[in-house]
């Protein structure tokens, strides 16, 4: 069913064409809020030209993290690059033009098709029911990409069919960090926003020959974050899912809108942490972050990098700190370092050594075998931190 959000009384007659005659008016945002949670099957909201931007902009923003399916449609009096663009910040699926019906009609079509997507209820070609794990820190300068491209990398290796998505959309590196020569990135995925398809996955996705993993790039420029909506990344890795057997997501180090709508459908988040004290705090604050979000504490892991560095922390002092376990440890080395300015993933470029080992530990650890894959003819041995046999 769709709401309508609207003061005029007769906006419900008015928009009749585009919305059908099942259409819901209501005219207030605690009412549309409280029909929003008395049925959870609500699918649609419009919401009217005259109702204030800002407050149409904070119920999207407020119902995308709960329902990243619903979809908001805002209707404008004249369109205006501003606007737009504070509403698609905020979760709107589009902005139309209050007097054109036809527009109005497609985008509500638009917004089904791809709310049945996001619920399960669309195609999936693939068949696959992949995972999606996002690597996240709260801090930049961690290692955190690199941790992302290698475990990737080696997924990859094992046969798994694996994607990596750069969701740093500003300043991504996974492309240059693996040597690649992207032709298609997440800002192109925009144009297919609810017709995505495997194939339409396929067409952005760059292939890195060297493990067989497949990468879909940031754009280019950094101006074109602000022109990739947060549910894109929902469908976008939601399509990804059916196609592969894990999906690893690459984010910059903040709360962005696309970083929470990766949080949002993730079956696990990967949290990077260092031996210092500003990298320590900025990690407590996003845990406690994806606690207020109501983020599954199952569904986390946390990761030390450098862990072995002398400079005054030791790895008990940031559990204290975190109050949570550290799940795997990753040691210090100047081989990363020299790996990334070649552009040589170095699970490939060094895999006997102990970063490698360790990276491959926590792979098989937190990932492979948590989702149930069968490693007696993979990688059976883990290995401790600096390389010897457990």
């Amino acid at each position: 069913m769709t709401i309508l959000w609207d003061y005029d009384p007769a906006a419900i007659d008015t928009y009749r064409f585009a919305l059908g005659g099942d259409a819901l008016q209501l005219n207030s945002a605690p009412r549309v809020s409280r029909a929003l949670e008395e049925d959870r099957n609500q699918s649609l909201v419009v919401i009217g030209p005259d109702i204030d931007l800002d407050s149409a902009c904070e119920l999207a923003e407020r119902e995308r993290i709960d329902r990243p399916e619903l979809g908001v449609i805002l209707l404008r009096h004249r369109l205006d690059v501003t606007a737009l663009a504070q509403a698609l910040r905020s979760g709107v699926r589009e902005v139309v033009q209050a007097d054109d019906q036809t527009a109005l009609a497609d985008a509500v079509r638009r917004s089904v098709a791809l709310t049945q997507q996001l619920s399960g209820h669309g195609t999936n070609v693939g068949g696959r029911d992949g995972k999606i794990i996002t690597v996240f820190s709260a801090k930049g300068g961690v290692g955190k990409t690199t941790m992302s491209t290698n475990l990737a990398v080696y997924l990859a290796s094992t046969g798994a069919k694996t994607l990596l998505v750069d969701l740093d959309l500003m300043f991504g590196d996974v492309a240059i960090s693996l040597q690649l020569m992207p032709h298609g990135s997440v800002r192109d995925v925009v144009a297919m926003s609810g017709h995505l398809d495997d194939q339409g996955v396929q067409s952005v996705v760059t292939r890195h020959e060297e493990s067989g993993l497949d990468v879909i790039a940031a754009p280019a420029d950094p101006a074109d974050a602000d022109r990739v909506p947060s549910h894109v990344v929902i469908e976008l890795l939601r399509v990804a899912r059916g196609q592969y057997d894990y999906v690893i997501v690459d984010t910059p180090p903040s709360f962005t809108e696309h970083v929470l709508a990766a949080f949002d459908v993730s079956d696990l988040t990967i949290l990077i942490a260092t031996l210092d004290i500003p990298a320590v705090k900025n990690l407590r604050i996003a845990i406690n972050t994806l606690d207020t979000l109501g983020a599954s504490k199952e569904s986390r892991t946390i990761v030390l990098n450098r862990a072995d560095a002398k400079v005054g922390l030791k790895p008990d002092d940031v559990e204290a700190a975190l109050k949570a376990p550290i799940s795997a440890n990753v040691p210090n080395s100047l081989t990363v370092p020299a790996s990334v300015n070649r552009g040589v993933a170095i699970v490939l470029d060094d895999p006997r050594g102990p970063v490698s080992l360790a990276i491959r530990d926590l792979a098989d650890n937190e990932i492979r075998r948590r989702f149930g894959e069968d490693l007696q003819n993979g990688a059976k041995r883990s290995f401790s931190l600096f390389g010897g046999k457990k």
